[in-house]
């Protein structure tokens, strides 16, 4: 694995795959996505349907044989962020993934971050992941003194915010490293999204979990 990857459930061998070319790049699904369209023989893509797994296989082993880099990591105006984070589970429990999107003061989007989660993962599983991701790339990229999460998850909510012991069972290890992340942010506060807030790493967990489907 990938020395920068973050934790997940279970995955099929092909999504663990993507999942590390995923944390080569920082989590940018863009730069993945390009870097494995590029890898992929013919006209084929990270999702066209025309792309095997056989040749989606090969194209990811080559990629992770020959190295991936993140990409520049844009400047934030100060020091002060937002993180729309989300998480999204087929079936619940289903294939899940993450999202999670960086933004800075003026509300520049800074990073487009998302990963599958697992093959077979509950939806509150899948926000606490969320989170992890976006705090985790939030801290190794910039040093943020004062952080607004934007979150639609009062189960989260409850946990890190309100201290209720987690109600998943099996996201101990989640909860524990979001606390730490957060206690390195001297200012943090969340906001709660309702259903009809937008929230821009919808999009983001909804290709997580397309990726966590991937394979048997």
């Amino acid at each position: 694995m990938t020395d920068d990857a973050l934790p997940a459930e279970h995955l099929s061998p092909l999504a663990a795959l993507v999942d590390e070319v995923l944390a080569g790049v920082g989590y940018e699904v863009a730069a993945a996505t390009d870097a494995i369209d590029d890898a992929v023989p013919g006209y084929g893509g990270l999702f066209d349907p025309a792309t095997t797994s056989t040749e989606l296989r090969r194209a990811l082993e080559s990629l992770l044989a020959s190295g991936v880099t993140r990409p520049p990591v844009p400047e934030p105006t100060d020091d002060a962020f937002v993180l729309y984070v989300d998480g999204s589970s087929r079936g619940n429990p289903g294939p899940a993934g993450a999202g999670a999107v960086i933004v800075d003061a003026e509300e520049d989007e800074l990073a487009r971050l998302g990963r599958p989660v697992g093959s077979r993962t509950g939806n509150n599983t899948a926000e606490y992941v969320a989170l992890q991701l976006g705090l985790s790339e939030l801290l190794t990229r910039y040093e943020p003194r004062r952080l607004e999460v934007r979150i639609d998850s009062m189960t989260v909510v409850r946990d890190v915010w309100g201290g209720d012991d987690p109600t998943e069972p099996g996201v101990e290890t989640y909860s524990e490293a979001i606390a730490a992340a957060l206690s390195s942010v001297p200012e943090h506060q969340y906001t709660h999204l309702a259903d009809d807030d937008p929230n821009p790493a919808d999009a983001l967990a909804t290709v997580g979990a397309d990726i966590a489907a991937f394979g048997p």
